[in-house]
């Protein structure tokens, strides 16, 4: 490589940088104070440099999530997929299969067992990556690892997963086919360019094309499990 490569490299990434930051400045601010309603609770929406949520669906999992924890103090806490961290939550269990970072289990969580069992299991677009983008292809492991979740919580624990439509077609089609594999289903939709999402039934929802007409996600499925029952 040469000097003047690398030079332009790292004008890029500044530029970068530097189109990031002036982004979150304009934009974030504004953002962070709009309000949406899930499940009958008003949230703001999230904001934050990091994955430039404001611009894709983490703007509405991650208040629904940190809400959930904040209203478990003490509780025994799950998380499925390395998400949190990067938004300063921390102090619970995290299991990600394949990000490597301090304090993360790397295994299947097909593969965790607990005879504790947990209060909260939280798990933010991870879903829709099992089964589909792994070494073996399993259309079913999505409904697998919702049934596993239930198993590992306490009675009167619960499961809280988020996952978009329009991205792994063999989650779609099981929330299709067999929504009760996944709990009590809920569902938002992105409703415009600036990021708004609005409730809406998840049968409403199918169909739903990840990355467009909207960058990342357009649907969004919240489902909740409960009670240390698993699901079917």
């Amino acid at each position: 490589m040469t000097s003047g490569t690398r030079a332009r490299e790292l004008l890029g990434g500044a530029a970068d940088r530097a189109g990031m930051w002036l982004s979150y400045v304009t934009r974030a601010p504004a953002h962070r104070r709009r309000t949406f309603t899930f499940a009958g609770q008003a949230y703001r929406y999230h904001a934050a440099i990091y994955n430039r949520t404001w611009t894709n669906e983490r703007t509405v999992e991650l208040p629904i999530v940190i809400r959930a924890i904040a209203e478990r103090p003490g509780a025994r806490v799950l998380e499925v997929g390395n998400v949190l961290a990067h938004y300063g939550v921390s102090g619970h269990t995290v299991v990600d299969k394949y990000e490597t970072a301090p304090g993360v289990l790397n295994r299947d969580i097909l593969d965790v067992e607990d005879a504790a069992g947990f209060d909260l299991v939280v798990s933010i677009s991870t879903l829709e990556h099992t089964g589909f983008e792994e070494e073996v292809d399993e259309p079913e492991k999505p409904a697998r690892v919702a049934a596993h979740l239930g198993r590992l919580l306490r009675p009167g624990g619960r499961a809280i997963v988020t996952f978009p439509l329009g991205y792994n077609p063999g989650l779609d089609a099981l929330v299709s086919e067999r929504p009760e594999a996944f709990g009590e289903l809920r569902g938002l939709r992105r409703v415009s360019a600036d990021n708004r999402w609005t409730e809406m039934p998840v049968p409403d929802l199918l169909g739903a094309r990840y990355g467009a007409p909207f960058p990342s996600a357009n649907a969004l499925v919240v489902a909740i499990i409960t009670g240390g029952r698993a699901a079917r």
